[in-house]
């Protein structure tokens, strides 16, 4: 009786490689036998798992790619705007300057001279 068991384990061990190269030929893939294997079908939660993480890693990097061109966009609204805030500095500091403001009443002819005496202060006491 234990001869018979022998044989049969090795019998069914033949049987399972068989299968197994069946199932790892390329027509074992198309025939769809290879996800029926009971392995692949207790690994199928694993497999899903790990496509899980791979959509969340493509969503991730997409949405890390969109934050880095809107900063990138925002850093260059940046710089046009420090040196447009610049440039008006720059110019209402030579508009102030008392030649410009004396040539620009002169030119929009509004009637105004300059002072030729300098200010004096006004001293108010204070009564008690």
């Amino acid at each position: 009786m234990t001869d018979k068991r022998k044989n049969i384990e090795f019998i069914d061990e033949t049987q399972e490689r068989k299968e197994l190269k069946r199932v790892g030929t390329l027509k074992g893939l198309l025939a769809g036998s290879l996800l029926t294997r009971e392995r692949v079908v207790r690994q199928l939660p694993y497999i899903l798992f790990l496509t899980l993480l791979a959509f969340i890693y493509i969503g991730n990097r997409y949405n890390a790619e969109k934050i880095v061109r809107e900063n990138s966009k925002l850093q260059d609204e940046v710089r046009e705007l420090r040196a447009k805030a610049i440039s008006t500095s720059a110019e209402l500091m030579h508009l102030s300057k008392q030649s410009e403001v004396i040539r620009l009443i002169r030119q929009k002819d509004l009637g105004l001279e300059e002072s030729v005496t300098p200010p004096r202060k006004i001293v108010v006491d204070k009564e008690d």
